[in-house]
C-alpha cells in the first residue's frame, strides 16, 4: 500500500510533467565538446559552458595524466588534516596572480563556495543584499547564513540603494553574478563597488561564466574592483577553465578567515590534486587564449546577425557565449528543442522555475570549439522553425 508522502511526490512528478517542465538526464558517451554522443546520438552540441573548449584540451589530459603518478586519485582527507596538496597551494597561488587579488582558496564546486563565502562573511545580524536573478547557489547560501535576505530588481541600482541606506544591519553584503547565466547580460561592477563603498558593505561577485571568456580572461572584475579589499570575487572551473571547482580570491585575511569558518569549506575531503594540476595548465591556455576568445566572440555575432528578424523569437541582450532566445511558452519551448535535436542539433529548453513564467526560451551557448559552419547550420535550423 503506498503511503501519503509518496502519494503526494507521485502528484507532483505528473504535475511537472504536465506543465512541460520534468527534467530527464542525457547520457554522454566520450569526451565533451562541439559535437558529442549523447544518448546513442550524434549531434552539435549547443548547451555546454566548455567556453573555450577546453574540457579535453590534449594539454589538460596530459597534465591530469602526468599528475597521476605523483598524487595517485583521491585527496584523501579535508584540506585541513593532510587532503591540503602542493598542486593545490600552487594553484591557488596562480589564480591570485591571474586574478589581480592577494590571495585564493580553491572549493570542491562553485555551489559550495557561495555557500562558505556568504555563510562565513555574515551571520543574524548582517543582511544579503542579492540580485533577483541570481543564481540559486546564493539564493541559498543568503537563506542559510541567517542574515537578513534583501533582494532588489535585476539590476535597479535605486532600488538596492534605497535598501542599503534603510539597512541597520552590522554587516552587509551585496551579492550578484558577473554575467547573469540565463540572460547572458552583465553587472554594472563598478556602480556596485560605488554602493559598497558608500555604504560600508562587502561585495561579492560570482563570475562563473565570465572567467576565461571576458576582457583577457581575468574574468568581469574592472581594476578598481580588483584593488579593493572590499571585493570578494568567486570563478568557476568548470566553464571556460575545463576542469571542475571554484575559486574565491580576496585580501589575505578574508581568505585567512575563509579557511577558519567556510563549513563546506572545512568539512569536507579536498578535491583530487590531479584536478588542481590540469587547473594550472588550464591557466596557462586561458591567459595564451585570445585567439580561442576572438574566435568566440565572432561566432557571437554571427549567431545575432543570422538570427535577426526570426518570425517566433527575439535573441536577448547579451554580448557573451549565453544566446537566449526567448520563447515565452514552456510547450513551445520544448517543441522547439524537440525539433532541433531531430536535426541534430542539441539546444536545451529553459523553463520555470529556473527563469520566470512566460520568458521561457532556448539557451544557446557557444564555444570556441565550435565552427562558423556550426553556428550557420543552427541559424538555417531555427529559421526553418526547428
Amino acid at each position: 500500500m503506498t503511503h501519503a508522502a509518496l502519494t503526494r511526490l507521485q502528484g507532483g512528478l505528473a504535475a511537472l510533467q504536465a506543465d512541460h517542465r520534468e527534467r530527464r538526464r542525457r547520457v554522454l558517451d566520450g569526451t565533451q565538446g562541439a559535437h558529442v554522443t549523447i544518448d546513442g546520438q550524434r549531434v552539435v552540441s549547443f548547451c555546454s559552458n566548455d567556453y573555450l573548449g577546453l574540457a579535453a584540451d590534449p594539454a589538460l589530459v596530459q597534465a591530469a595524466h602526468a599528475a597521476l603518478d605523483e598524487c595517485g586519485v583521491g585527496a584523501g582527507a579535508a584540506h585541513l588534516i593532510t587532503g591540503h596538496h602542493r598542486f593545490h597551494e600552487d594553484f591557488e597561488a596562480a589564480f591570485a596572480r591571474f586574478v589581480g587579488k592577494p590571495a585564493a582558496l580553491l572549493f570542491s564546486t562553485g555551489y559550495m563556495a557561495n555557500l562558505g563565502v556568504v555563510t562565513a562573511l555574515l551571520g543574524r545580524h548582517g543582511e544579503v543584499f542579492g540580485d533577483k536573478l541570481n543564481h540559486a547557489s546564493l539564493v541559498d547560501a543568503a537563506q542559510l547564513s541567517g542574515a537578513t535576505f534583501t533582494r532588489y530588481r535585476h539590476n535597479d541600482l535605486a532600488q538596492l540603494e534605497g535598501q542599503l541606506a534603510a539597512s541597520k544591519a552590522q554587516d552587509k553584503l551585496i551579492v550578484a553574478d558577473l554575467v547573469f547565466s540565463m540572460d547572458g547580460d552583465t553587472v554594472p561592477v563598478d556602480a556596485l563597488l560605488d554602493l559598497a563603498e558608500r555604504y560600508d558593505a562587502w561585495l561579492y561577485l560570482d563570475d562563473a561564466h565570465g572567467f576565461g571568456v571576458l576582457n583577457d580572461g581575468r574574468g568581469g572584475l574592472t581594476e578598481r574592483a580588483r584593488a579593493s579589499d572590499r571585493v570578494v570575487y568567486l570563478a568557476t572551473l568548470g566553464k571556460a577553465a575545463g576542469v571542475a571547482g571554484a575559486a574565491v580570491a580576496a585580501h589575505q585575511d578574508v581568505i585567512d578567515w575563509l579557511i577558519q569558518k567556510a563549513r563546506s569549506y572545512m568539512y569536507t575531503t579536498a578535491s583530487p590534486p590531479l584536478l588542481a594540476a590540469s587547473l594550472l595548465e588550464s591557466l596557462r591556455q586561458i591567459a595564451a587564449g585570445e585567439a580561442r576568445r576572438a574566435h568566440l566572440r565572432s561566432l557571437v555575432v554571427q549567431l545575432r546577425e543570422g538570427l535577426a528578424g526570426l518570425k517566433y523569437g527575439a535573441l536577448m541582450s547579451s554580448g557573451t557565449p549565453i544566446q537566449p532566445l526567448l520563447i515565452g511558452n514552456n510547450a513551445a519551448a520544448v517543441r522547439l528543442s524537440q525539433s532541433l535535436l531531430q536535426r541534430g542539433l542539441l539546444v536545451p529548453a529553459i523553463r520555470t522555475p529556473t527563469v520566470p513564467a512566460g520568458t521561457a526560451r532556448l539557451r544557446i551557448t557557444l564555444s570556441a570549439a565550435h565552427s562558423a559552419d556550426d553556428v550557420a547550420r543552427l541559424v538555417t535550423a531555427l529559421h526553418a522553425g526547428g
